[in-house]
């Protein structure tokens, strides 16, 4: 039988404020059983709320439901994006995500675990690298 996790049964969080900057919420967090390394939540973050740097063993996928945020890959530039985009954060990158200053954004995020690990969080995004996303723009916009 197929399980549903309805939504008014689904426990909402604040997002930890050692990897989050801002106000973000975590609902819908699901790990699914071993053999699948599957894990995943939807995340919202209110305008200006963006996450720590982060890395993900064997990457991430963000299929963004609503909003624009900001992303940015270490060494590369900020990049924007929308409602509709589906992010494939790298394996083993340091990136972070977020919304933009003006907007909230919710993505859905999905990774792998590898030997029990999904994420390794680090420092915090600096408002300046924040920041740098005021240049960012879609080439589809």
């Amino acid at each position: 039988m197929t399980e549903i996790m309805r939504r008014a049964a689904q426990q909402q969080v604040d997002g930890p404020e050692e990897y989050f900057t801002g106000h973000a919420t975590i609902r819908g967090q699901f790990a699914r059983d071993e053999p699948s390394r599957v894990t995943g939540a939807i995340v919202t973050f209110a305008p200006g709320a963006r996450t720590a740097w982060h890395t993900h063993p064997l990457g991430q996928t963000l299929v963004v439901t609503d909003g624009v945020g900001w992303t940015q890959v270490e060494g590369e530039a900020v990049q924007e994006f929308a409602a509709g985009d589906v992010l494939l954060c790298p394996p083993d990158r340091r990136h972070w995500h977020g919304a933009t200053p003006d907007s909230a954004m919710t993505h859905i995020a999905v990774q792998e675990a590898l030997e029990g690990t999904n994420v390794t969080w680090m420092e915090k995004v600096t408002d300046e690298e924040y920041e740098a996303g005021r240049s960012a723009s879609r080439p589809d916009a």
